[in-house]
């Protein structure tokens, strides 16, 4: 699938890291370092926009490294960027941790993954069809 892109950043266009990569890696494009202090969150910009073909969106996913790591993951994770929306990417970072993170510029701070969707038209029913899960919710599987 080919995206249109423009790249207003610093740095070179998102890619895959391995052949089997489902995202890419979004870079912070920032002018100074931004410190995350514990539970603050920041919008870092990218200097990426995108224009996605309809019925497609693209997923902004934490990267597993900087959470493990440093407790640094995306508030609206994942979050979603429509296929309509031609502004600037940015990511909502927030620090878990219990100290400082500093976000570099060129710094891996997010992987964006395209996906295709589909549009749904609601049938207004009076009951469901039963199944074995039923309205079993939260836990109802038990512990192990």
């Amino acid at each position: 699938m080919q995206v249109r892109i423009i790249n207003r950043s610093k740095h070179p266009l998102p890619e895959y890291a391995t052949e089997w990569s489902a995202g890419m890696d979004l870079k912070a494009n920032i002018d100074n370092p931004i410190v995350l202090k514990p539970l603050q969150r920041a919008l870092v910009k990218t200097g990426l926009f995108i224009e996605l073909p309809l019925g497609t969106e693209a997923q902004i996913r934490p990267r597993s490294g900087l959470a493990f790591k440093n407790g640094i993951s995306i508030v609206n994770a994942p979050g979603t960027i429509d296929a309509d929306y031609r502004g600037e990417i940015g990511v909502l970072l927030v620090n878990l941790s219990d100290q400082d993170f500093v976000v570099n510029d060129g710094e891996r701070i997010a992987q964006m993954v395209v996906a295709r969707y589909e549009t749904v038209s609601w049938l207004a029913v009076e009951q469901l069809d039963e199944s074995q899960r039923g309205a079993g919710g939260f836990g109802h599987t038990g512990v192990k």
